[in-house]
């Protein structure tokens, strides 16, 4: 029986059919994203490193970068590699911090790998408001896994992703394996 067969049955035909009533999804935790309520003054990049790793989600500190995961993830393991230099473009970044980002990068792409087992690995960074930057004073690259046909109905049509497990066991699984292979 498909929804409209559903929702206009009844013994007498009623005057109007209305579609099934629709299913929410909560997701409290998004709340503060969606509303603004999280906006903080200053670079969350910048202020970051100034908590401690398990407050900030960091899950690897280098020398010239650190590991960071993302707060509202496309996926499970959605990562950034960020400079602990506050620059807004890649050719500002000097070379030792784009050495270890790219190591970092390196190594995320091992841990993803190993922990989620995706069949693939996006990288990316946008460079300015225009690019598509939520911070754009501050370069950072994303790493996440991906897996074939991951974009389904519920991400494409009703831009709601599902996420099986919480940012703090993602953190937890994350920095012990980072901690195996640095």
């Amino acid at each position: 029986m498909n929804w409209e067969q559903s929702a206009c049955s009844s013994l007498a035909a009623p005057p109007f059919c209305y579609p099934a009533p629709m299913d929410h999804l909560w997701t409290p935790w998004r709340y503060a994203y969606v509303t603004g309520a999280d906006l903080v003054s200053g670079c969350i990049f910048c202020d970051a490193p100034k908590q401690s790793d398990e407050q900030s989600r960091i899950v690897h500190r280098g020398r010239h970068c650190y590991v960071i995961l993302n707060t509202y993830p496309y996926t499970n393991g959605h990562v950034m590699v960020v400079p602990h230099e506050h620059v807004d473009e890649l050719q500002k970044l000097p070379v030792d911090a784009a050495q270890e980002m790219m190591a970092l990068l390196q190594t995320m792409e091992t841990v993803l790998r190993r922990l989620y087992v995706p069949d693939g690995v996006n990288l990316g960074m946008n460079i300015g408001r225009a690019a598509g930057a939520g911070v754009a004073g501050h370069i950072h690259m994303h790493i996440l896994p991906r897996w074939i046909a991951d974009a389904n109905f519920l991400s494409v049509v009703g831009e709601t992703r599902v996420l099986p497990e919480s940012l703090d066991v993602t953190w937890e699984r994350i920095r012990k394996e980072m901690e195996k292979n640095i």
